[in-house]
């Protein structure tokens, strides 16, 4: 997978309705996703490579399987949300400064309405079809875009894989797998750019693991595993 730019940053583009606004007006209004495609493996082929629940560092057998064109698809989001039998891979990317890491509260607008009020450390989502244009690397394009829309990162950052989420304990947990990335950032110029992400903060891992009920699940996951780094 390409190494990330530092130097580009991120910009935010525009989703584009280009075939969306084709399909018949009852289906579109029976869709809340509006028609959106997005990436997913088969579940099997999950557990085929070696099936984990919560957090699991050892991410080469996976991604260079997972990745690969071949055993990735697009499906249509309506359909893969209440599909187990796939798993959208999602990049769940933590910012970091002097070992504090952002943290923020899911409001309005958010597009996972079963995550609504939770806090997070996560910031990423969905990887869509349209990501794909023609490059063979549309998870990448598609972490930029979901970055850049979410979020304004002003400062110069390094970026690396921290490992990868599962968690078949929760409803919205059973049709996801995350990717976790870490980017470290010179400073902690990290602000907002959509209503959905509020009460936006940085703090040590071990202070918000005072508060772990308030967090979605995959982010205390990631609270719980950075926190039992820091004591090795």
């Amino acid at each position: 997978m390409p190494d990330i730019e530092p130097s580009h940053g991120f910009e935010p583009r525009k989703r584009s309705l280009v075939g969306i606004a084709t399909l018949p007006e009852t289906i579109l209004s029976q869709d809340k996703y509006n028609g959106e495609r997005v990436l997913v493996i088969p579940t099997m082929l999950f557990h085929e490579l070696g099936h984990f629940q919560g957090f699991n560092g050892d991410v080469r057998p996976y991604l260079s399987v997972l990745l690969e064109g071949d055993h990735t698809l697009f499906l249509p989001r309506s359909d893969a949300e209440d599909d187990p039998s796939y798993k959208q891979l999602i990049p769940y990317c933590l910012f970091r400064c002097n070992e504090k890491i952002l943290h923020y509260r899911r409001g309005s607008g958010i597009g996972e309405g079963r995550l609504l009020g939770k806090r997070s450390v996560g910031i990423g989502g969905h990887i869509s079809e349209e990501d794909a244009g023609g490059s063979d690397h549309p998870y990448q394009i598609g972490m930029r875009r979901e970055i850049a829309e979410e979020i304004d990162v002003t400062s110069e950052f390094r970026e690396s894989i921290l490992g990868l989420i599962n968690d078949d304990a929760t409803e919205v947990g059973r049709v996801h797998l995350g990717v976790v990335h870490v980017f470290d950032l010179d400073g902690p110029k990290v602000s907002p750019r959509e209503a959905s992400i509020q009460d936006v903060g940085f703090a040590n891992p071990a202070e918000l693991a005072t508060q772990m009920t308030e967090f979605e699940s995959w982010s205390q996951i990631c609270i719980e595993h950075l926190v039992a780094r820091a004591s090795t």
